[in-house]
C-alpha cells in the first residue's frame, strides 16, 4: 500500500507593488500606537494628518484611553490639549471612560501617578456622574469609604479629587457660580460703610 505523498500549502502570491508601497501604518494606527507607547515625536506626525483625535480601535479606545492605560504621561496633554477631544467617550468592552480607566488601575508601583492621571482628567472636564455597563460612576470604583483611612492615601486623595469635582459641577449646574471674567461694574454713587 502506498502512501499519499504530503500536502503543503501552496506559496503566497507575489505582492503587487503597490501593495509593497503601502505597507506604512496609518495615521489612526500610529496615534494608537503613539499613546501606547508614550510618543511625542509620532502622536504630532499623526496629529498632522488627522483631524479628530477621537478615532477608535475595534474596542471603542480611543487614544486617551490608551494614554491612560498605559500611564502615556509625557503624550497625555498633547491629548488633552487638542480641541477634538472628548474626555467622555465610553469604550465598547466595559463602557468605560478614560476616568474610569485611571480611578480603577492603582499604579501601585508609582505613587501618585493615579491621582496625577485622574487630575488631568479631571481638568480636561471629565464627567464624573457617567456610568460604565456595570452601573460604576469611577468614584463607585474605589473601595468603601472608611473613616480610619490615611486621608493622604491614594485611595483617599482620588476620592476627594472626585468628589471636589462633583460638587464643582453640582453648583455649576445650579447656576450659582460668579463669572470671574466679568469686568466689575464700579458704581461711583455706591457709599461703602463699616459701620452698623
Amino acid at each position: 500500500m502506498s502512501s499519499a505523498p504530503p500536502r503543503g500549502a501552496p506559496p503566497p502570491p507575489p505582492p503587487h507593488e503597490e501593495e509593497e508601497e503601502d505597507q506604512g501604518a496609518s495615521p489612526t494606527e500610529r496615534l494608537l500606537a503613539a499613546a501606547k507607547s508614550d510618543n511625542e515625536g509620532m502622536i504630532e506626525e499623526a496629529l498632522a494628518e488627522l483631524k479628530d483625535i477621537n478615532v477608535t480601535d475595534g474596542l471603542g479606545n480611543t487614544a486617551l484611553h490608551y494614554a491612560i492605560i498605559h500611564a502615556s504621561t509625557n503624550v497625555l496633554e498633547t491629548i488633552l490639549c487638542h480641541e477634538t477631544c472628548d474626555v467622555d467617550l465610553r469604550n465598547r468592552l466595559q463602557g468605560d471612560t478614560p476616568l474610569h480607566i485611571a480611578v480603577r488601575n492603582g499604579w501601585e508601583e508609582h505613587e501618585g501617578l493615579r491621582l496625577y492621571l485622574v487630575e488631568s482628567l479631571l481638568e480636561a472636564g471629565a464627567d464624573t456622574s457617567i456610568k460604565n455597563r456595570y452601573n460604576q460612576r469611577p468614584i463607585d470604583l474605589l473601595p468603601p469609604s472608611d473613616p480610619s483611612a490615611d486621608p493622604g492615601s491614594d485611595d483617599e486623595q482620588v476620592r476627594s479629587a472626585l468628589r471636589r469635582a462633583e460638587a464643582e459641577a453640582m453648583v455649576a449646574a445650579s447656576g450659582d457660580v460668579v463669572d470671574e471674567d466679568e469686568d466689575d461694574i464700579i458704581d461711583p454713587d455706591d457709599v461703602a460703610s463699616d459701620s452698623d
